[in-house]
């Protein structure tokens, strides 16, 4: 959610119109499908079968089609054309492939856990991620859409990493990984959560802790022991902010006065 905070408050203060604030909303929907879909196809090429082991085949097409299907929900979103901080973004889901495909070669036995190739492309990704933010304040391009785009982006690299560590710590941390899309999941259920809640800072710590958890994990000097205590806190962080969300969304609506 960091990306949805920072890339909509200049879009909130100019007041869009009607009609531009439901192209952003549909296509932020359509949006949303980044990183599930990225998710499953990596899913599907980890249980291909024995096939896979040790094979760069797999571990390529990961990470083209984290890119590709990145490039195709952003060229193709009706109404809106590529600005400046959609290239910034579409350029850090590169680097998000790249962690897509070592994080295969790791799990396929390609390659050792905890390489460093994966923190060489994690880090600037990472960095990187308030820069979109950034161009788009400076060239007056904000929109709900490119938020979401760069929200998506974020997930999916949370969500690549936490393969990453699961495959050392233990499968508990998907966790962090899945929090976000368990959320969509429940949200085509429950209507209420398909709600914006309120903007808070400290939601933009917590998703900065989790990344930084993850990445510690994955630096082959960190003892796992405590790496896995890190862990543990982002995770710990992570459900109490989307416990917070879930019980402002789903509580009393607020009376008028």
């Amino acid at each position: 959610m960091d990306g949805e905070d920072r890339r909509t408050t200049s879009v909130l203060r100019r007041r869009p119109g009607r009609c531009d604030a439901g192209r952003g909303e549909g296509t932020a929907v359509r949006d949303a499908t980044l990183a599930l879909l990225s998710a499953a196809l990596l899913c599907g090429l980890l249980a291909a079968g024995p096939w896979s082991a040790g094979s760069v085949g797999p571990a390529i097409a990961t990470g083209v089609g984290v890119v590709g299907v990145a490039a195709a929900a952003l060229l193709t979103r009706p109404g809106r054309r590529v600005g400046p901080a959609d290239r910034v973004t579409l350029a850090r889901t590169v680097l998000v492939g790249g962690c897509a495909t070592i994080t295969v070669l790791t799990l396929t036995g390609g390659m050792g856990p905890r390489p460093w190739w994966l923190i060489a492309l994690a880090l600037p990704a990472l960095v990187l991620d308030g820069v979109d933010g950034h161009v788009a304040r400076r060239t007056g391009t904000s929109s709900p859409a490119g938020a979401r785009f760069d929200m998506e982006v974020d997930a999916a690299l949370i969500l690549v990493l936490s393969v990453a560590v699961a495959g050392t710590v233990g499968p508990w941390v998907l966790l962090i990984g899945a929090a976000r899309y368990l959320w969509i999941g429940a949200s085509a259920v429950v209507p209420r959560l398909r709600r914006r809640p309120r903007i808070r800072l400290s939601r933009r710590v917590i998703a900065v802790v989790q990344a930084g958890a993850l990445l510690v994990a994955l630096v082959p000097p960190v003892p796992l022991a405590a790496a896995t205590v890190g862990l543990v806190v982002a995770l710990g962080a992570l459900l109490f902010s989307f416990g917070r969300d879930l019980r402002e969304l789903l509580g009393a609506p607020r009376r008028r006065s």
